[in-house]
């Protein structure tokens, strides 16, 4: 602390950009400022809501790097974040892709749909609500314009060309400029053109109906009622015939929402919702959001982007390079309340889930902690070891951070160097192997190791530790009753019983971290045995290959059903009485 109290003294009153870091050098905070002196500071003076000081507890160390102007700040800060991706960070990683329509950036142009924005020369045209709206409105321009629609051309004319969907390109001379023309006017379609082209058709109409032409007068009425069938299905809300986004975010508590309603051709078509924790002042936070929501393609921009009063709007204005208003009246002013509304609402309703689910977690992990008598075990990690019969033996770790399983961190372990069922060497194996690993990586280590089984394991895992490694690591062991069942939680050296509740959220939280650790060791062990029988048994019959294989599996479902199956079943399957005898010897052999 007097390290950090001699770095803060110095920092200077400039704009910039913060880092964050605990214990182990990992970053685990970015943030902006315009005066980094005030805004580093605050973090270690004053008072603070719970989430914050979660964050300040973790804080062993920072560093700031000096921008000349805010902008910059802002471009730096989204740099940072999208390297570093800390913990406590905002990530916009965008898992509700919308549908997009894109005019491809080809000799011969298609027009397809897709949910995948980049930048490709390609001309995006969205996003649609659903991937049936943008569908149908694609099926309507293919009636209209016919563009190639086949991603490779074939060698000669198809259906498409024969219902006027497409010039056929594969087989006929297309210009330049009638793919121009085409796309123009798609184009010109997409982008609130739709009223002024249905006109258009209706005067082609009544001069086809002048002209005696009857047949190409109906297709053009045709035309006209596909385009009235298709744009009235996407109506939701008129503003005016202008795409733009709008935004606008709500805060309580150390959480934000922000609310962005999606406006195309005029019309309200859908809205994205973020909620998330924030550590500025709320107006940075949400200009950091709106710079991110756009940053490197992630969204395509409108025209125009609509947002509440916020003071250095200007300055995402010029880092995203399109127009960014304050309505101060009328129609777009309402608009933006309107999502404001809608913010406060959601914020209001995850209030009441988060109560729920950071009694179920966070404290949970908290009160933990505070029964054993050390520090929270924000990140714990949980093994546990599986064998039948001494066959095949493995082990499997699974992570929980926050008190919530991060699947993308669960390791698989084969026990390579242990002979027969000796779960204690299973386990110093696997605890030798997952943490010499982490030191010559010098990755984090976890706040809590949670091992499955009583004194003889715990105290396995600890003499590795320790004996060996060199860790002071709290180590906790896992027993269960004669059900089976979350029984105790031994702690340290000694297995010293630690007391907890069985109605307590933090005994709630072991059972759910050792059910998960056993599900996941029973099916790593499961799909090794599995693979270990099939190859040593079925493998080795003469006139057994991979679809023979399949089939047997797929009808007898184990190597247990297929010993205690007769020859007909076999031969009933189209096995040749010969391999079916064969399968029967090597089955009994094992």
């Amino acid at each position: 602390m007097d390290t950090l109290k001699e770095k803060l003294a110095v920092i200077p009153a400039k704009p910039g950009c913060y880092l964050m870091k605990n214990r182990n050098g990992a970053i685990i905070y970015v943030g902006k400022a315009k005066v980094l002196k005030n805004r580093v500071r605050s973090y270690f003076t004053g008072s603070h809501d719970t989430k914050t000081q979660r964050l300040v507890s973790q804080i062993d160390d920072f560093e700031y790097i000096i921008t000349s102007s805010n902008i910059e700040a802002l471009i730096l800060e989204m740099n940072l974040i999208k390297k570093y991706e800390p913990k406590y960070n905002v990530l916009l990683k965008d898992d509700k892709s919308y549908p997009y329509l894109k005019i491809t950036n080809e000799e011969h142009p298609r027009l397809i749909t897709t949910r995948n924005v980049k930048k490709d020369g390609g001309k995006y045209f969205g996003p649609y609500p659903n991937a049936f709206a943008a569908n149908e409105t694609k099926k309507l321009l293919d009636r209209l314009y016919p563009l190639r629609k086949c991603r490779t051309l074939p060698d000669r004319v198809c259906l498409y060309y024969h219902i006027g969907q497409c010039l056929a390109p594969c087989e006929f001379e297309v210009s330049q400029a009638q793919n121009q023309a085409l796309t123009s006017e798609i184009g010109r379609f997409l982008n609130n053109g739709h009223k002024t082209i249905r006109k258009e058709i209706e005067q082609n109409m009544l001069q086809a109906s002048e002209d005696l032409n009857f047949e190409r007068a109906k297709e053009l009425r045709d035309q006209m009622q596909h385009i009235d069938a298709v744009m009235e299905k996407q109506k939701m809300t008129e503003v005016d015939g202008v795409d733009r986004d709008v935004f606008a975010y709500s805060f309580d508590k150390g959480w934000m929402c922000v609310q962005v309603f999606f406006v195309r051709q005029g019309k309200l078509i859908e809205r994205d919702v973020s909620i998330f924790p924030f550590y500025q002042e709320p107006e940075d936070d949400f200009l950091s959001f709106l710079g991110q929501f756009y940053w490197e393609g992630a969204h395509i921009k409108p025209k125009e982007i609509l947002i509440p009063d916020v003071a250095g709007f200007e300055e995402v204005e010029q880092v995203l390079e399109t127009t960014v208003r304050v309505p101060k009246r009328g129609k777009k002013k309402d608009l933006v309340e309107l999502a404001g509304q809608n913010a406060d609402e959601a914020l209001t309703a995850k209030f009441r889930l988060l109560e729920r689910d950071e009694e179920r977690t966070v404290r949970a992990v908290e009160h933990l902690g505070e029964a054993m008598n050390i520090d929270a075990p924000y990140r714990i990690e949980a093994f546990d070891n599986s064998n039948i019969q001494g066959t095949d033996p493995v082990s499997a770790m699974v992570v929980f951070v926050d008190g919530k399983p991060e699947k993308k961190n669960y390791r698989k372990y084969r026990v390579r160097d242990v002979e027969g069922p000796d779960d204690y060497a299973s386990m110093k194996e696997v605890i030798r192997r997952r943490y010499l690993r982490l030191l010559r990586e010098e990755a984090p280590m976890p706040d809590l190791i949670l091992v499955d089984g009583g004194k003889g394991q715990l105290r396995a895992a600890i003499s590795v530790l320790e004996d060996e490694l060199n860790l002071s690591l709290p180590v906790a062991g896992l027993a269960k009753d004669n059900k089976h069942k979350t029984s105790q939680l031994l702690f340290g050296e000694e297995a010293t019983v630690i007391p907890l509740a069985r109605d307590s959220h933090a005994f709630y939280l072991l059972q759910r971290i050792q059910d998960e650790v056993h599900r996941f060791a029973i099916t790593f062990h499961r799909d090794s045995r599995g693979k270990s029988v099939q190859k040593s048994v079925l493998d080795d019959v003469e006139g057994v290959g991979d679809k023979r294989k399949k089939k047997l599996f797929k009808h007898f479902g184990s190597i247990k059903k297929m010993k205690e199956a007769k020859l007909e079943e076999f031969t009933n399957l189209s096995i040749p009485e010969k391999v079916a005898q064969e399968i029967m010897t090597k089955l009994r052999e094992n």
